[in-house]
């Protein structure tokens, strides 16, 4: 899905990966997992790629028992290895987007050229408690 570089669509993709994570079969402390690290991803994406890009896209791949999102940007791009872990004591507004993606996520990548954009793919699996 293509979609406009503006917060008010963040809703939307959250209202999406909610439904297909409910279809999936996922129970709702996943879904409200799901839909927090998708709204990061986006809301970074947004952030990020504004000045260069009107648009940045959103994938889903559905798997037997899990569920993959693609959250892709053609912003400035950022030095993966420049992103710090948060220190517990300093926390501040803002900043703490990949962390708590990664919190919440089961597998979570990053492919990043700087002035080309930068994709972030996170996967959720269903547990066997389902």
């Amino acid at each position: 899905m293509t979609i406009p570089s503006r917060p008010e669509y963040v809703g939307v993709i959250r209202l999406t990966v909610s439904a297909i994570a409910n279809r999936i079969g996922f129970n709702i402390e996943d879904i409200e997992d799901i839909k927090v690290a998708v709204a990061e991803a986006c809301t970074n994406a947004i952030q990020h790629s504004y000045k260069n890009a009107k648009n940045f896209y959103v994938g889903f791949e559905v798997g037997i028992d899990s569920l993959g999102i693609i959250v892709k940007d053609e912003g400035t791009g950022i030095k993966v290895e420049d992103v710090k872990e948060p220190q517990l004591g300093e926390l501040k507004e803002g900043g703490l987007g990949i962390f708590i993606i990664k919190s919440l996520m089961d597998e979570v990548s990053f492919s990043c050229e700087i002035e080309k954009g930068t994709e972030i793919k996170m996967v959720k699996f269903l547990h066997e408690n389902y």
